[in-house]
């Protein structure tokens, strides 16, 4: 997947279209993303030892990878992302502008 975590994505398709933020989780086996402040919904917990109010409790939800564009870093509008190099030297680039995307750890 070319969408990795911390990543800045711009929603392209859906009720949120054209929203941002930023990615907090990636779910490899289903193809989806969890974006901060993007598609919340509400469940209602029941209470529990972590939880012992219970009640309604706001969170976002998953949404498919298709939806989503990454945010060009030049240019601030929505981008592929192609790979350049081999290996060792493989790096992510913004399709657009042509910069390489920073390495998002933590």
């Amino acid at each position: 997947m070319k969408i990795v975590r911390n990543d800045e994505v711009i929603v392209i398709a859906g009720n949120h279209k054209g929203k941002k933020g930023k990615v907090k989780r990636v779910l490899h086996e289903t193809d989806r993303v969890i974006v901060e402040e993007v598609n919340k919904v509400k469940r209602h917990m029941k209470p529990s030892q972590v939880n012992p109010e219970g009640g309604i409790i706001e969170k976002e939800a998953s949404i498919h990878v298709s939806n989503v564009a990454l945010i060009d870093p030049e240019s601030g509008k929505p981008t592929r992302v192609r790979f350049e190099g081999n290996g060792k030297d493989k790096k992510r680039v913004a399709s657009k502008s042509g910069k390489e995307l920073k390495k998002n750890l933590v």
